[in-house]
């Protein structure tokens, strides 16, 4: 087996693009080939060899490339992670974005904005890559309608009793105040943050609070937000978080579909006002700026913006002989 990748970073949360030797993945859409992937040991043997290690490790994120539900899309796109499929991928589609544009798979003006159609398993979303003079400034991407679930949530955990806020993104995440479990969204309470996420994730994953109202293939909490209020910039509210995901997964970015899904929430207490602008950060020290565009009859849409670089070209191989196999995770 021989197969070919193209690795991106997105505000520091890597992202794995398999550009040949990759599954076959049936289905009439992207949502019907996350199915189909999510039950299919032939293709998971891809997603295991990819994300495990030694070619991988816990933290690692790509996606398999397969085809658009129709023409009105540039590409679809399969996120995965060492767990399994996700439904949304904000940090993976801004990569897309640059690497659309860097094959030449999609074009557009030199200076200017070029919109890159993606249909993921949540629905269409669009990259809008900004260059000038060919050179990539900053990637923003336009994301499914976003939107409020619940709030103050009862969650019990080894660190008593937290509350937590559920919103929509293209995934369900529940938001939780660090400040409020004598935490802060820092390098030093990493492994804490972590083990409360998931916590959290697995009490509330099963919960009616996460039932998509149309699409149960959408259902479960894929994360927890451990946020951070530091109060004002100069253009709106400014955040910090660590998304816990999977189980265990920490995402290095500030999570582009977890950015929308606390956009939707910060708007509905107030925060951010018209043409204002959240400032997003990561405990890497990364950046995305979210604001709302308009409201949709289903929450509000989104913008995200954040850079995304190319970090290598590999690729991956598995000798039959191999005892390891597609590897292992020691996580």
């Amino acid at each position: 087996m021989q197969v070919g990748v193209v690795d991106y970073h997105t505000g520091g949360e890597p992202f794995r693009i398999v550009v040949s030797g990759g599954p076959e993945i049936a289905g009439a859409s992207v949502a019907d080939r996350r199915e189909y992937a999510r039950h299919s040991d032939d293709v998971d043997v891809f997603r295991k060899l990819l994300v495990n290690e030694p070619r991988g490790h816990a933290d690692m994120y790509g996606g398999f490339l397969v085809p658009p539900d129709d023409e009105g899309a540039d590409l679809g796109v399969l996120f995965w992670h060492k767990d399994g499929y996700s439904t949304a991928c904000g940090h993976g589609t801004i990569a897309l974005g640059a690497w659309a544009l860097a094959t030449g798979l999609v074009t557009g003006p030199e200076t200017g904005v070029t919109p890159v159609v993606i249909d993921v398993p949540s629905g269409r979303v669009t990259a809008l890559v900004h260059r000038v003079d060919g050179a990539i400034q900053q990637i923003g991407f336009r994301n499914v309608p976003a939107y409020v679930v619940a709030r103050g949530i009862e969650v019990e955990t080894a660190r008593g009793t937290v509350y937590a806020d559920i919103s929509f993104g293209g995934a369900f995440y529940a938001s939780v105040r660090a400040e409020s479990v004598g935490l802060a969204v820092t390098a030093e309470h990493y492994g804490e943050l972590v083990a409360l996420g998931c916590e959290v994730k697995w009490a509330l994953n099963e919960t009616d609070w996460v039932r998509h109202p149309t699409d149960n293939r959408l259902d479960g909490l894929y994360g927890t937000i451990l946020y951070d209020d530091l109060g004002r910039h100069d253009t709106g509210p400014h955040q910090r978080n660590l998304t816990v995901f999977a189980d265990g997964e920490a995402d290095r970015s500030p999570c582009g579909s977890g950015t929308s899904a606390r956009l939707a929430l910060v708007a509905d207490e107030g925060l951010i006002g018209a043409g204002e602008i959240l400032r997003h950060d990561s405990i890497v020290g990364s950046t995305f700026w979210g604001r709302i565009v308009e409201n949709a009859a289903d929450g509000v849409i989104t913008e995200i913006e954040g850079t995304a670089y190319e970090t290598g070209r590999s690729t991956f191989t598995l000798d039959p002989a191999d005892e390891l196999g597609t590897g292992f995770v020691l996580r």
